[in-house]
């Protein structure tokens, strides 16, 4: 018998000292546990930004009314719509850009910025009182929060490939709606609604506690953008303390050591000369993922206008508190869901199989909701709350797992830049969301007594053919999986 060939030696890249990519790389070599503090970063940044997105949904019907902008009622959501939208349009311009920037000075530096934004921007369109104030401040908004493709970087970049499929999903939840990494989003949809929903129009709500003639009396939609800004700015001053994960060298020829018994690679160099734009893995994930936030934003404008439109025509006639009381309760129970199950879900699925069964069951669902308007009281509560309890949570797995699919798709140098072209897309068809919702919405109230779907059922069924196309999109011959 022959002796056995040694095992070959494991190529792993040298440390550079003052790098910052390859001290977290030398931490992650040495650690085997989740990294609680670089997640409790990557989650409080992300609400940061996602408080914005998710707290306008249960005032942005009022908003529009109060800017005496539509001429008649049922021209609310056109114009809600275009609001909605704005955010979109200007991460759309900004997201490529933004991500090449994160791949070339670090992800900490776009992350502080896109804070500050928050602090600046949020706070002004608080302070609009004309539809083109609020149309601009909310476009500056996205233009100049440029964190979205950083943060989808950084939360693989800060823990093991085993905690890969949590660190994103971390992302998405506090990001969830606009959306758009997944607990942090979850966070954001309890908080973004209830501060929204209690906290607009507070000289109606609390007349025994804001006067008319106050500051928030005067501007009826301040207090809610002015507890998000606060927010905001506590976390850009815990941003201090934000490790950075971008390598800032250069790897020469001769300059990697070989050790044995250490953890593999990806090879690097062979993805370097490739372009993004040829990697059908990444592109196909990208364009799923698109249709499904597609999907989700629209059906995000259409359940607000929806619940507070009043019920001839087809609607629910709650207000924007009660609005964002059902928000908050489907966002603390996709949070719990996201905090003790998916992991699970996700390590006995996988991100393809898990996305297309969130899918499947998201159909139903949606088919559901028309119905509802015939129910009142308790049962009416129940219904709602579940639906939207479980239409988030079925959201919230298919975007993380498309999420995951882009991001194994290309090597750490190409994240930022990767990440940014999907952001680029995902705005783009956010943007697309809300205006087209708005206007579907506003034909369908005219066409509420149609013998052929009602404005309310077709409404969702239309966005039940969204979430189909989504679905026949995860299946090959068009999805690629990554290696």
């Amino acid at each position: 018998m022959g002796e056995e060939a040694p095992p070959s030696p494991v190529m792993r890249p040298v440390f550079y000292d003052g790098c910052p990519g390859c001290a977290m790389e030398r931490k992650l070599e040495h650690s085997q546990g989740i990294p609680y503090k670089e997640f409790f970063f990557v989650g409080i940044t992300t609400i940061a930004s996602s408080l914005p997105i998710s707290s306008l949904f249960p005032f942005l019907y009022f908003m529009i009314e109060d800017l005496h902008v539509a001429k008649k009622e049922q021209d609310i959501g056109v114009y809600a719509g275009f609001l909605g939208a704005s955010y979109m349009i200007g991460r759309c311009f900004a997201s490529l850009f933004w991500g090449v920037v994160a791949d070339r000075i670090g992800r900490k530096p776009i992350i502080k910025f896109s804070i500050l934004s928050v602090v600046i921007f949020n706070t002004l369109f608080g302070l609009s009182v004309k539809y083109w104030m609020a149309i601009a401040t909310r476009f500056l908004l996205g233009a100049l929060n440029g964190m979205l493709a950083p943060i989808k970087a950084y939360s693989i970049e800060v823990c093991r490939p085993e905690h890969q499929a949590l660190g994103l999903s971390i992302v998405n939840k506090f990001i969830r709606i606009s959306s758009q990494v997944s607990t942090g989003w979850g966070i954001g949809l309890v908080v973004g609604p209830a501060i929204g929903g209690y906290f607009a129009q507070p000289a109606k709500q609390y007349p025994n506690v804001f006067s008319e003639k106050s500051i928030f009396g005067r501007f009826p939609y301040f207090l809610p953008c002015l507890c998000i800004s606060l927010i905001a700015l506590v976390v850009l001053i815990s941003c201090i303390w934000l490790p950075e994960t971008l390598h800032k060298h250069k790897n020469t020829e001769g300059e990697i050591e070989m050790i044995d018994n250490s953890r593999s690679t990806l090879d690097e160099d062979s993805h370097k000369q490739k372009s993004l734009y040829k990697n059908w893995p990444l592109i196909s994930s990208i364009i799923a993922y698109c249709v499904f936030t597609l999907h989700d934003t629209a059906y995000s404008e259409i359940f607000s206008l929806w619940a507070v439109s009043d019920k001839r025509y087809g609607g629910l006639s709650f207000s924007s508190k009660e609005v964002g009381q059902v928000l908050a309760v489907a966002g603390a129970g996709l949070l719990v869901y996201q905090l003790f199950i998916y992991r699970s879900v996700h390590k006995f699925l996988g991100s393809i199989n898990s996305s297309r069964i969130a899918s499947a069951l998201s159909i139903p669902i949606l088919a559901a909701y028309p119905f509802m308007t015939h129910l009142s009281g308790f049962r009416l509560g129940i219904a709602l709350y579940l639906g939207t309890i479980l239409k988030g949570i079925l959201s919230m797995t298919i975007i993380t797992g498309t999420s995951l699919l882009q991001n194994n798709a290309v090597s750490q140098s190409q994240r930022g830049a990767a990440n940014g072209i999907s952001t680029t897309a995902m705005s783009f068809f956010k943007a697309i969301a809300p205006a087209g919702a708005g206007a579907l919405f506003s034909w369908a109230q005219e066409r509420q007594n149609a013998t052929f779907f009602p404005g309310d059922q077709m409404i969702f069924f239309i966005l039940n053919v969204i979430e189909l196309i989504g679905l026949a999109l995860t299946f090959k011959p068009f999805l690629a999986i990554p290696n």
